[in-house]
């Protein structure tokens, strides 16, 4: 059985993240873990809401709003814990205190994905996509990671990215094996080469050897330019939503499939989940 771990900010519970870790673990036949970031330092009022009181003492201020958020931890809690029991899946909950990012990067050590919302920042007001926590994760994380978008999509079908690096290629069989049922899905690898390139499929032969074990039904689309903006663009004119899978995320990748810009492009403009293999 295999262990996934899905990440909340305890005092903003990700919706989208709930319904996509309880569809894929019970597709998967995963446990699934809920790891709730508790920093006690990190807070869900604002310092103008903290700074403004009246008719009490600024204790009383102060406890009142920590009750709230108290309560708000709680009510995740049990909102993951019922969605679970209903869905019959096996779960488990941790509350991690510690600095976010520490312990969610400890935490993937032991597993075999990682489920964040993009937006995910705990006791930050920041919307941007991917948010930095965020980043911190796709640069550093020790097990695949699928980084989802803000609004839930069932998913039926798989988009692979590949270059004919190594990374591309390690990055389809990770996925293969983190969701070994979604080999019947419909699967498309994608290739661009630029204007420089020949308009080959780089390892031809190999690639379609190697994916045939993999997804028999795949099929192959190889575009023409700059990747970064065909990849968005044609993915953009799909109507189906997928799941995109390309290598580790790391700043001075050789392969410009695998720079953060290309991520960061297709997270703001697709909103599709994006599928991380390690690095």
């Amino acid at each position: 059985m295999k262990k996934f771990i899905a990440a909340f900010d305890s005092l903003r519970l990700s919706e989208s993240t709930l319904s996509y870790a309880i569809d894929l673990a019970k597709g998967a036949g995963a446990h699934l873990v809920g790891v709730f970031l508790e920093d006690p330092h990190l807070h869900g009022y604002s310092l103008s809401e903290l700074t403004r009181y009246e008719g009490t003492s600024f204790d009383q201020h102060v406890a009142a709003l920590n009750s709230v958020d108290d309560h708000l931890r709680q009510a995740s809690i049990s909102r993951f814990r019922h969605v679970c029991q209903s869905a019959g899946i096996s779960y488990a909950l941790h509350r991690d205190r510690g600095a976010p990012i520490d312990e969610l990067l400890a935490e993937s050590i032991y597993a075999d994905l990682l489920l964040v919302s993009a937006d995910t920042a705990p006791g930050s007001a920041e919307r941007e996509l991917p948010s930095v926590f965020a980043r911190g994760l796709l640069q550093e994380a020790q097990c695949a990671l699928l980084l989802l978008p803000v609004h839930y999509r069932h998913i039926t079908r798989v988009c692979l990215l590949y270059d004919g690096s190594p990374a591309s290629v390690e990055a389809l069989r990770t996925f293969s094996y983190v969701f070994c049922k979604f080999k019947q899905l419909e699967t498309e690898v994608i290739t661009v080469r630029t204007d420089r390139e020949d308009g080959r499929l780089p390892g031809a032969r190999l690639i379609r050897e190697f994916v045939k074990r993999h997804y028999p039904a795949a099929t192959y689309t190889l575009l023409k330019g700059d990747p970064e903006e065909e990849i968005v663009q044609y993915l953009e004119g799909q109507r189906v939503p997928a799941f995109i899978v390309l290598g580790a995320y790391r700043r001075g990748a050789l392969s410009r499939l695998f720079r953060p810009s290309m991520a960061d492009g297709l997270l703001r403009r697709l909103g599709m989940p994006l599928f991380v293999a390690p690095h």
